[in-house]
């Protein structure tokens, strides 16, 4: 038994000293095979029909390593749109795996800049990914044009950089950057309807993130299924009017518990402009607590935060944060993520929650 048991031993460690040695093969070879794969499929072809929510950034203007800067992909049947599009949103898309050269639209809630810091990346990954002949379109509340000329200026030398080295025909000039698409926000209470074609109809309504104007959210439906993408907000009459019975409520939320505990250290730090402005961005945005009152007076299936405010950088802040919530409404409700993906198929009243990162 000693001889068989030293024999084992003896064939394991001569397996581990050549697979020491090969290593750089096989994770050449394995790495051969993911990238084929990975090439081949997107998420898109692992989705059923129906309206889909994928986070491409659940995070704020504060550096969180979980959560990206503000961005949700909406995906309707194969057609994908981009509410906001922030720091990091384009690299969050690709490990996702959700093709960006299939976005079909981008839709900005309002001009802050963590909401379109990201904008140049995605416009150039749609263009490089997809080969496009026609530039990304970008709704927006009037004043989406500036946004958008400045990023196409800003971009200009880059976009001609590449044409020239890899070719009119790989990159056709004509789809790079974007074009503005901009609309007049609708008075409380009406919608402005962005888009209603292939059964998907996209809905813009008001909210109040004051003194930020324009500031507004989208409402998607398609297929009997239906999401609503606050933006950035308080808490505001208009905004359940229009998430009445959606199956899906992506709303912002910030603790104003844990945000005050940044005041009160910037304070001891004797860092007043840090004071300041912790101090102020509580009164423009919902607490966790107001937006599971809007779930629960709205009627939703299902409610899922993003832009979390501030990071939750250790475990037990994620239960501080939601702290409240379970008593207020009690339906199911997620804390997001970057990767957080929600599952809405059509023909059903199924809300499926995974996370791909």
């Amino acid at each position: 038994m000693k001889r068989v048991g030293f024999g084992i031993l003896g064939l394991l460690v001569v397996l581990a000293i050549a697979g020491y040695a090969l290593r750089e093969r096989i994770t050449l070879r394995l790495m051969n095979r993911v990238v084929a794969r990975n090439m081949a499929t997107s998420l898109l072809d692992e989705l059923p029909d129906g309206l889909h929510v994928a986070l491409c950034g659940a995070g704020s203007p504060l550096p969180d390593p979980k959560r990206s800067g503000p961005c949700t992909a909406v995906v309707a049947g194969d057609r994908i749109f981009i509410v906001d599009a922030g720091s990091g949103s384009s690299r969050v898309l690709s490990r996702m795996r959700l093709p960006q050269g299939r976005i079909e639209g981008v839709l900005l809630t309002h001009f802050h800049s963590d909401h379109i810091d990201g904008l140049g990346e995605l416009f150039m990954q749609r263009w490089a990914n997809g080969g496009g002949t026609s530039p990304a379109p970008v709704h927006g509340p009037t004043g989406v044009g500036e946004v958008v000329e400045g990023f196409n200026l800003a971009y200009r030398q880059d976009d001609a950089y590449r044409v020239a080295h890899h070719g009119a025909e790989t990159l056709p000039p004509g789809g790079a950057g974007a074009v503005a698409r901009p609309f007049s926000v609708p008075q409380p209470g009406q919608g402005r309807v962005v888009l209603d074609d292939g059964g998907l109809k996209i809905t813009a309504f008001v909210v109040d993130h004051a003194p930020v104007s324009p500031a507004v959210g989208y409402r998607f439906d398609y297929q009997g299924r239906s999401v609503l993408v606050s933006g950035d907000t308080n808490k505001n009459a208009n905004l359940q009017r229009f998430a009445a019975g959606v199956d899906l409520l992506v709303h912002e939320a910030l603790s104003p518990r844990l945000v005050g505990v940044l005041t009160e250290g910037a304070t001891r730090a004797n860092r007043p402009r840090l004071e300041k402005i912790t101090r102020d961005i509580v009164d423009y945005h919902t607490s966790p607590v107001e937006a599971a009152e809007i779930a629960r007076d709205a009627k939703v299936g299902h409610l899922l935060y993003t832009h979390i405010v501030p990071p939750l950088l250790l475990p037990p802040m994620e239960g501080l944060f939601l702290e409240g919530v379970e008593e207020t409404w009690g339906g199911p409700v997620t804390l997001g993520q970057d990767g957080t993906l929600v599952l809405l198929p059509a023909g059903s009243d199924a809300v499926e929650v995974q996370e791909l990162l």
